[in-house]
């Protein structure tokens, strides 16, 4: 047993920031009317992250990598039957894994479309309008208690796993490392953490609309007659 780095800085920035942010979209849709302004920011900031993790999944360090913890059902059952040793995620926490990131890649996807009828509009509402939004909203809706309980399932695995396998699981969410027989990350250098964050940024960019062209309002002349 030595102590190796398991989890690198990007993806412990990422766990995180991505907990935050969802905690404080939650929060912030809970209150609505102006907090829906943050509501908003913090979709966008979730897009972002989600980019990140997804590029970082194959140009990240060993155990950030998804081709290593994301496994058939056989490796499933082995870790079932006691039988799978290894870092990083487990194959059935994977599941829990795709799971959370799936479920929130669908809710910033709805979001960006959403309006809720009096003072907020996504970023991109005005690409597909009122009645196309209405019918995304609805399935934006039904996702929120999905995220709910996954979440709570993740935190529930969490404490199961420190209190009947005694296994360190947060700790090394902190500070990266962990003792183990396993062998230390590699990878996910600089140059990589470079491409995750400007493919995540140009994300940003696009879900903000912000390159969307401004509305052009033609003001009616004073004294001018009614077009009826």
């Amino acid at each position: 047993m030595t102590r190796i780095r398991v989890w690198d800085l990007p993806t412990r920035l990422f766990h995180w920031l991505l907990a935050v942010c969802v905690f404080g979209a939650f929060i912030s849709a809970q209150i609505g009317g102006n907090a829906m302004v943050w509501h908003g920011r913090f979709g966008l900031t979730v897009t972002g992250l989600l980019v990140f993790r997804l590029v970082w999944g194959f140009v990240g360090s060993t155990y950030a990598r998804f081709f290593q913890f994301v496994k058939g059902p056989s490796a499933i059952l082995a870790y079932l039957r006691g039988q799978w040793r290894g870092e990083g995620h487990n194959p059935l926490g994977a599941l829990s894994v795709i799971g959370l990131l799936g479920t929130l890649l669908l809710l910033v996807a709805t979001g960006l479309f959403a309006n809720d009828d009096i003072a907020f509009e996504g970023p991109l509402y005005p690409l597909v309008g009122k009645e196309l939004s209405d019918r995304v909203v609805g399935v934006h809706r039904l996702l929120e208690p999905l995220i709910i309980l996954l979440v709570l399932a993740h935190l529930v695995a969490i404490a199961y796993h420190v209190r009947f396998k005694k296994e360190v699981l947060i700790m090394p969410m902190i500070t990266g490392m962990k003792e183990s027989a396993s062998a230390a990350a590699t990878g996910g250098g600089v140059a990589a953490f470079c491409l995750a964050l400007a493919i995540a940024l140009g994300a940003i960019y696009g879900a903000s609309g912000i390159w969307q062209p401004e509305s052009v309002v033609v003001p009616t002349p004073a004294g001018s007659a009614p077009a009826w």
